[in-house]
């Protein structure tokens, strides 16, 4: 090692290129940091070379093979391109096996930090394509030719992680030409292909969020009487908005994807939001205050002709029939007190015109004046009793008009609470449709082949 000057290339002929293999072994994937987009993981480092001013003959030192601390002799500067370290930790020290022809082997432990571009698209079901760029930052590719020493990245000694499985990784050499320089640039780059365990995500977010769905569509077959509608449906809508909360916070701040859990998660809470709009709808059909007016026509053949038989719906409203109930009763109740009252100015004028006759009559006249007086009483008294007769009467009609005037009341409150209850069923198969398809859709939704 006297005279060995390790801030130089170990060549001595200055225009030939120090040809370095790199390799890696993947032991363990640590995190994947998808809100800011980086992947940390542990490999070992597999440095390889040809030194020629640590070469020897071995039959001369009866040694074939030793080991030197790094710090002493010359090492490529092979730094992580895409890395999202502040370089200050570096490699680890450790000891560099150097050969009796020169070789030499340097497999440091490295914790690589690498930027890593996330695509939420198809979240929670996605798949991350993470690279690894590895080469010279100071030599050009005549100085420093940086080679792969094998076309895989060795995994002998992986841990798997619990939240992403390794599918495929690939090495490739690429040769850069930048705008600083006319020199190529060598570089290997190792791929990693990444998918995502959805068992966590099924169990903690894709499952209870289709329960609160499916409670949600349980709000629309709760009746109108028992004032919970709403209630559900706005325990629903807050939970909702906090499992996209919690989704929100999972994912990375761009606006360049959307996640299809997102975009389901507000398909249900826009569907959520209308089942409360139409369970608000339906309570205030159902619980009308005040007289109410008759359903116009054309909603009643919507609702009875059109959407009754579509939605399986037996009603007991006739979209045929017509309010005739009220005209019919005001017409006899108007006619029965006019015949009412000319029946009693008949009697009363038949009963006068009687005693009329007995008090002209001589023959009737001579006679003694107490049956007249008897009848004159008697008339009287019928008088009396067709005038109660006729007020009984007419309070019996008013009663009865009263008592048709509610049933056609009634009747319209009927109608309407036909239309509430069409109308909410309609609602229920619009979100049942709704939410199956989406539902359907996000989980048969998965992303296309990754060709590394």
């Amino acid at each position: 090692m006297h005279g060995y000057d390790k801030s130089v290339r170990p060549v001595y002929n200055s225009s030939k290129a120090v040809v370095v293999g790199l390799g890696l072994t993947l032991t363990q994937i640590l995190d994947v940091d998808e809100k800011n987009q980086v992947l940390t993981t542990n490999v070992w480092l597999e440095t390889e070379w040809e030194d020629e001013k640590l070469s020897w003959d071995p039959e001369e030192y009866g040694l074939n093979n030793t080991r030197i601390p790094c710090q002493m002799i010359w090492l490529p500067d092979v730094l992580l391109y895409n890395s999202a370290d502040d370089y200050t930790s570096g490699y680890m020290p450790s000891l560099a096996m150097v050969y009796s022809s020169g070789r030499v082997f340097w497999g440091p432990v490295v914790r690589f930090r690498s930027s890593c571009r996330i695509d939420i698209t198809y979240f929670p079901f996605d798949d991350q394509v993470c690279r690894l760029k590895l080469g010279s930052w100071a030599y050009n590719g005549l100085q420093v030719d940086v080679m792969n020493r094998s076309n895989t990245i060795d995994l002998t000694n992986f841990v798997d992680n619990g939240e992403w499985e390794l599918v495929s990784v690939k090495v490739r050499r690429n040769v850069v030409y930048y705008a600083c320089c006319t020199e190529p640039f060598p570089d290997v780059t190792f791929y990693v292909h990444l998918r995502r365990r959805i068992k966590y995500y099924m169990m903690n977010l894709i499952i209870p969020c289709i329960i609160l769905s499916i409670l949600c569509l349980a709000g629309f077959l709760l009746p109108p009487e028992s004032g919970e509608k709403v209630t559900l449906g706005l325990s629903v809508l807050l939970t909702l908005t906090v499992f996209m909360l919690m989704v929100a916070d999972k994912m990375p701040q761009t606006s360049e994807s959307i996640s299809i859990i997102g975009i389901y998660l507000l398909v249900v809470l826009s569907t959520s939001c209308l089942s409360v709009i139409s369970a608000v709808f339906v309570l205030g059909i159902h619980h009308q205050r005040g007289r109410p007016q008759r359903v116009p026509c054309w909603l009643r053949k919507l609702v009875c002709n059109i959407l009754a038989p579509a939605l399986c719906l037996k009603l007991s409203t006739n979209p045929n029939q017509k309010s005739t109930a009220v005209q019919m009763r005001k017409p006899d109740y108007r006619d029965n007190k006019k015949i009412v009252r000319k029946r009693r100015i008949a009697t009363e004028e038949m009963d006068i015109i009687r005693l009329e006759r007995k008090t002209n009559d001589p023959l009737l006249s001579s006679t003694s004046m107490n049956p007249t007086a008897d009848e004159l009483v008697n008339c009287l008294e019928r008088k009396s009793n067709h005038e109660r007769l006729g007020e009984l009467r007419e309070l019996i009609l008013l009663l009865q008009r009263k008592h048709s005037e509610e049933v056609v009341e009634s009747d319209i409150y009927r109608e309407w609470r036909d239309v509430a209850f069409v109308l909410d069923r309609l609602m229920f198969v619009l979100y049942l449709l709704i939410t199956s398809l989406s539902t359907l859709f996000l989980l048969t939704m998965r992303p296309p082949d990754v060709s590394l």
